[in-house]
């Protein structure tokens, strides 16, 4: 008997009696819709928290502190390193801020202004990385800079919970910033640069912490560089009686050292896999990700609960199934009897009653995939108004409490698959061994 015999046979014995195969799909499309529920609950909750937290660049950043050297570790990456990390597959930045090397004075309006670091980074990487503002926008132009949110910051008395000034009115504003450098015969030059507002740094997340740094970019670090005729614009020390041989900073030539590295992932599930590849390569390395495992194995565990509970309520769907199959083959005697006397094998007669078996699962498997899909949609769309409506709090617009991947829905369906074949192996197993002739003379 070929397989498409077969298929035939299972769609006529099936369409014999409606009633009772809706009912029975429809027991296991809401057992396949229970399981994929629950367990979106716990995919949901973990895109939502989990995700939402690592996708922050707090956890996607990897801080680089040195690199294996001969004598210990090298704190400060040269320009071949930061080559390196940016070559690493899945790295979306390489990020660095290092220090003016001098005290720049600034003033805005002819006012002088509280003296904070300058800082030079590289404002297209940061773009990439997500610098945070809390004002403005990022430098377009050699000429933008983006200052500290507590640029206004007074000179004295000032406590971290102190109201400042709003710094959002100096955007647009230009900055002076002064420069100065010792020539070898003592003569101190100095030169302003000027400098355009037009982005506010985010608050520091910590109340103690403050930040009255301005941000330049590459092109004005260049200028800066150039008047000083050094690295990181550092102020030379001229020879005194204290001092006789003075102090030759690095020159512009000289191999460029960066600080305060970050690597900045394309997604939280690199960050092991980068981390792993350029600690092999003598990195020493720190990311807040590798704290977040425990969290990740909290939402696995749940996650393998509720599907775990979800396949009970298909297990229960599973009694429906074997009920219909067992009275499909005392209803199909007879034709059993037939098949079994024009010499159709046992193994066929098994595999017509799986293969009824099977499509019930499968029917009801997809039945209930698209019903929980449209349950996610609107537990998505409809939980928040009710949050919003009775506890007065603002859900996160991307917030998600269901999440349906592509694996879960395949999962339940394999599991319907495996439940509606192990309900149907016993009537199939029945139907092989029922007599030719009293099957044929209906008497059962």
């Amino acid at each position: 008997m070929k397989f498409n015999d077969q298929v035939r046979f299972v769609r006529q014995n099936m369409k014999k009696n409606k009633t009772r195969l809706f009912m029975t799909v429809l027991a296991t499309a809401m057992g396949c819709a229970f399981l994929i529920v629950l367990a979106s609950v716990g995919f949901g909750l973990q895109k939502s928290i989990v995700d939402r937290a690592v996708g922050d660049r707090l956890v996607t950043a990897i801080d680089i502190y040195g690199i294996a050297a001969e004598d210990g570790v090298e704190r400060q990456i040269d320009e071949k390193g930061i080559a390196y990390l940016r070559s690493v597959d899945h790295v979306k930045a390489v990020t660095y801020r290092n220090n003016v090397r001098q005290t720049l004075r600034s003033s805005i309006d002819g006012t002088a202004i509280t003296p904070g670091k300058v800082i030079n980074v590289d404002f297209a990487a940061e773009t990439k990385a997500g610098f945070e503002l809390s004002a403005g926008r990022l430098p377009q132009a050699d000429d933008e800079v983006v200052v500290g949110y507590h640029i206004r910051m007074p000179a004295e008395g000032f406590n971290p919970g102190d109201e400042l000034p709003s710094a959002e009115e100096w955007l647009g504003k230009t900055m002076s910033l002064e420069a100065s450098q010792f020539e070898a015969d003592g003569i101190e030059r100095k030169k302003s640069f000027s400098v355009k507002i037009v982005g506010i740094a985010a608050k520091p997340t910590r109340e103690w912490l403050t930040d009255n740094s301005t941000y330049i970019g590459s092109a004005a670090m260049a200028e800066i560089e150039g008047f000083t005729g050094t690295q990181w614009g550092e102020q030379r020390i001229v020879p005194d009686k204290e001092n006789p041989e003075g102090y030759e900073p690095p020159g512009l030539q000289d191999p460029r050292q960066y600080n305060q590295i970050q690597v900045i992932a394309d997604s939280a599930r690199y960050v092991k896999d980068i981390s792993e590849e350029i600690r092999g390569q003598g990195y020493f390395l720190y990311s807040v990700a590798d704290d977040l495992k425990q969290i990740n194995l909290m939402f696995f565990i749940m996650k393998i609960g509720l599907v775990f509970v979800g396949t009970i309520a298909v297990l229960i769907a599973s009694i429906g199934i074997y009920n219909t199959m067992t009275m499909a083959v005392t209803e199909r005697a007879q034709d059993i009897g037939i098949m079994k006397a024009i010499g159709a094998h046992p193994s066929a007669i098994r595999r017509i009653f799986l293969l009824e078996s099977a499509m019930i699962g499968l029917l009801g498997a997809l039945i209930g995939t698209a019903v929980a899909y449209v349950i996610s949609i609107a537990v998505n769309a409809g939980l928040p108004l009710i949050i919003e409506g009775f506890m007065d709090e603002k859900v996160p617009d991307d917030f998600r409490f269901s999440l349906i991947p592509g694996y879960l829905a395949a999962l339940s369906g394999l599991i319907s698959l495996a439940v509606a074949l192990l309900s149907g192996s016993r009537p199939a197993r029945r139907a092989t061994r029922i007599d030719v002739l009293r099957a044929l003379r209906r008497d059962l």
